[in-house]
């Protein structure tokens, strides 16, 4: 099949061409979903269980951890074994853990169930990209992307809509016990769409494996795990903040944190559509759009002690721009390796970003602790400057491949 002949089963087809990469889009909706329901309770867990803000930071690193080795573990099995088999076996695991938060009641068992959580959904993301490359054509993959990786955002944007009444009414226990219902209803829905997945010629094209030698992928692990850090400062730390700091209710955070991840969601088709109509085409550069994105991160420094108007604008901006590390980094990584490797690929960046995370949520709980709030948000903000550089100078290495699918599409 050429590209020619692609583009048109692309729009003939295009309904049934994009259901397995919406498929994608629920699970990461509900991924996010499950991984946000602790961050929204936050503060009401913490006072009912007795939890520092210290100990929440090493329970989010528990989850990270797993999450950091899950992602090339699975993204290797779907590589190797396939989307259907391994997305029913990924969602399943987490599945079952986050409905097992709903009897946690510790540091020890909330660390445990965290780390089963964050293991399992180590493959939402590959299983994205892995979708997007397998599925569809090369000219709308940057796009796919977007879709596949929107429902994180999305599922971020809804959970407080959602979860914040359940949890009102019904106490924080049985939101854990929703949030396994719905990935239940998944996996009845993901066995009936994976019997119709197809493969695309370029997923099956020999081209060059990312090895850890190549200073190309330590580019895109800087790029996607430093970069994109502010998504998971704002995704975790918002609802402390507003708790402690602005002395906001469970019902007023609920009300408010839908605002943080529209942007987020909005930034992930705005990069993906510039990516596909200008770097595609050949009209700008990776470096340049990066480089964009490092400079609108940059105001999250200033807004600890701003109107909290201006602090929700500013989360909401920051997200938009953190989500362009994400969807620029893995295009940029897809263009340089095989898409053959897809999974593992989207594997390593998630993995890269959890890592961080794993690394500096504790550092941001103890700042919380002690109202240190401005030096949190200035070390936040100082991130994505170090995710551009590191890219910039380790991408200049190594032979650059010809992008034969871009070519194709011109």
């Amino acid at each position: 099949m050429n590209e020619t002949n692609g583009r048109t089963s692309a729009t003939n087809g295009r309904g049934a061409i994009w259901m397995p990469t919406v498929s994608m889009l629920l699970v990461s909706l509900i991924s996010y979903i499950d991984r946000n329901t602790l961050a929204l309770l936050a503060s009401t867990i913490l006072k009912d269980t007795g939890l520092s803000g210290e100990q929440y930071g090493f329970i989010i690193s528990a989850f990270s951890i797993a999450y950091m080795v899950g992602n090339p573990v699975w993204g290797l099995i779907l590589d190797r074994l396939g989307l259907r088999r391994g997305m029913l076996a990924a969602v399943s695991i987490w599945t079952v853990a986050s409905a097992a938060h709903a009897l946690a009641g510790g540091f020890f068992s909330f660390g445990a169930v965290r780390a089963m959580l964050g293991f399992g959904e180590g493959a939402t993301f590959p299983g994205g990209l892995r979708t997007a490359t397998q599925t569809l054509p090369a000219w709308q993959r940057s796009r796919g992307i977007a879709v596949a990786y929107s429902g994180g955002s999305l599922g971020a944007l809804i959970t407080p809509l959602i979860i914040t009444p359940i949890a009102q009414w019904f106490g924080w226990r049985k939101a854990f016990w929703f949030t396994g219902l719905v990935g239940f209803a998944w996996i009845a829905a993901w066995l009936l769409i994976s019997r119709r997945l197809v493969n695309n010629e370029e997923i099956r094209r020999p081209g060059l494996r990312p090895k850890f030698a190549d200073p190309r992928l330590w580019a895109f692990m800087c790029a996607y795990g430093l970069g994109a850090l502010p998504l998971a400062f704002v995704i975790y730390g918002a609802s402390i903040f507003l708790a402690k700091a602005r002395g906001l209710t469970q019902v007023q955070i609920g009300a408010l944190l839908w605002i943080p991840p529209l942007g987020w969601e909005i930034g992930y088709f705005f990069w993906g559509w510039v990516c596909d109509r200008y770097v595609r085409r050949g009209r700008t550069t990776y470096g340049s759009l990066l480089f964009t994105g490092m400079v609108l991160s940059l105001p999250l420094a200033l807004i600890s002690s701003a109107p909290l108007p201006v602090v929700m604008f500013e989360f909401f901006f920051s997200m938009f721009a953190a989500s362009g590390f994400v969807i620029l980094a893995i295009a940029y990584a897809t263009d340089e390796f095989s898409a053959s490797y897809s999974g593992f690929i989207a594997g390593i960046g998630a993995g890269s970003w959890s890592a961080v995370v794993a690394v500096v949520m504790p550092v941001f709980g103890k700042l919380f602790d002690s109202s240190s709030y401005a030096a949190a948000f200035t070390v936040a903000s100082l991130f994505p400057i170090a995710g551009y550089a590191g890219w910039r100078l380790l991408s200049r290495f190594g032979t650059k491949q010809p992008r034969r699918e871009m070519q194709a599409s011109l």
